[in-house]
């Protein structure tokens, strides 16, 4: 319900980024509609889906679009935009959309996708500062689709999560529940509602303390993962971050304010695993849910996991890499690499000028059209200018901030190129 269209355009970037950074041949978009969709009826959601698609059919499509869920979505939401696509077309075209239905041409794994990516790149994180997961403690803000799978699956890899964090729409507040020993993720999931809360009286009943929302900040773990919404870390609280945590997994979008990302960059022992590498599991499986669809092959799940864990440790280790040899900020040597491949796939299409570095246009038969004169003095420069626009337009400060530190991260990228 407080969806923006500037929030959408920062979105739809950093989409353009994810998808660079994870190799995928896919461009960036995001789109939103703004209604909180516990307040319909599942007739209205319906009702909604369909025109939603209606209207937007001309812009979307296997070759062109490919909407995928997010917050306030579910897979029936695709199956239903999905069926009115086809129904407009009149041919069976199910990659119009993903994270589908199963039994509607769905991949196996999607609904894990995205918690089970984060807990992979945190798996390569631990072994990148060789720590092992059995003595690792982690501290998850939020419970719904994401933060439910990234805790399940960080129990399986061995290690043990202290606490959650939920929202309470009866009580419209968040609590965060605990055990000292661990949390059972696969019971609290039997406890929980649709929207990610979790039953109190029977969390107590089962031996769990109920604190308040923000308290998973402070626990003493050596990883934090913020899974539900953004700008939770920022410069007044980031602060209470225990010197134990060696970790921050950005499962969420954007969870880490300006200042307070100015401040975990000055500390060594801190590794942030930026919000379009961690979470990028749910766009990977995405994208092969459109290849299983092209094909009208599908794999099991196990061989869909082992394709999204092979993506999300080839991402991590480049940008690791990076990290480890020009000493660079991870969020920052992230930001290099996927500008350096978008650029680079603009110079191959002919976009850029190789030789003079402006931006080239193509030539029409019937009169050659002008060639674009605004030269740049470096690639990543084209980016900045995006940005900038994007700053203009925008209403939201949070956005401002968030535009001005990737404009503060591309202009270190162009330094480390040499290019200025």
């Amino acid at each position: 319900p407080a969806e923006t269209i500037d929030t959408i355009r920062a979105l739809a970037m950093l989409m353009t980024w994810k998808c660079a950074l994870a190799d995928l041949p896919l461009g960036g978009g995001k789109g939103g509609v703004v209604v909180d969709p516990a307040s319909l009826s599942d007739s209205e959601k319906e009702r909604l889906c369909r025109c939603f698609i209606r209207e937007m059919a001309k812009n979307v499509g296997p070759s062109v679009d490919i909407p995928a869920p997010d917050v306030g979505t579910n897979s029936q939401m695709m199956g239903w935009m999905m069926d009115e696509y086809i129904k407009i077309k009149g041919e069976f075209q199910p990659g119009v959309v993903t994270g589908k239905p199963l039994c509607i041409c769905g991949s196996l794994g999607r609904r894990e996708a995205t918690g089970f990516g984060v807990i992979v790149s945190v798996r390569e994180a631990l072994k990148f500062l060789n720590l092992s997961p059995e003595t690792c403690r982690a501290s998850i803000m939020g419970f719904g689709n994401v933060a439910q799978y990234a805790a399940t699956n960080f129990v399986q890899l061995g290690g043990t999560v202290v606490c959650v964090s939920y929202w309470n729409r009866n009580d419209k507040r968040a609590y965060t529940i605990s055990k000292p020993d661990g949390v059972d993720p696969f019971f609290l999931q039997t406890i929980t509602d649709q929207y990610g809360a979790i039953d109190n009286e029977r969390a107590r009943c089962a031996g769990y303390e109920i604190e308040d929302g923000d308290a998973w900040l402070s626990k003493e773990v050596e990883v934090l993962i913020p899974a539900a919404v953004e700008g939770v870390i920022t410069g007044e609280t980031v602060g209470r971050l225990s010197p134990r945590v060696r970790i921050i997994a950005e499962a969420a979008n954007g969870p880490t304010t300006v200042e307070a990302d100015a401040v975990l960059r000055s500390n060594p022992r801190v590794l942030v695993i930026p919000d379009f590498l961690c979470n990028a599991g749910g766009v990977i499986c995405s994208y092969f849910e459109g290849v299983q669809n092209s094909m009208n092959l599908y794999w099991d799940e196990k061989e869909v996991n082992h394709k999204i864990e092979s993506k999300m440790m080839s991402a991590f280790w480049k940008v690791a890499e990076m990290v480890k040899q020009k000493g660079m900020y991870m969020r920052d040597a992230a930001y290099m690499l996927a500008v350096q491949r978008v650029v680079e796939a603009m110079r191959l299409r002919g976009w850029i000028d190789s030789e003079t570095r402006t931006f080239a246009k193509s030539e029409s038969s019937d009169e050659e059209l002008k060639r674009l004169k605004c030269k740049v003095s470096d690639l990543t420069r084209d980016a900045s200018g995006v940005l900038k626009e994007i700053e203009a337009l925008a209403s939201d400060s949070e956005i401002h901030k968030r535009v001005s530190l990737l404009k503060d991260c591309l202009d270190r990228v162009a330094r480390e190129c040499g290019a200025r």
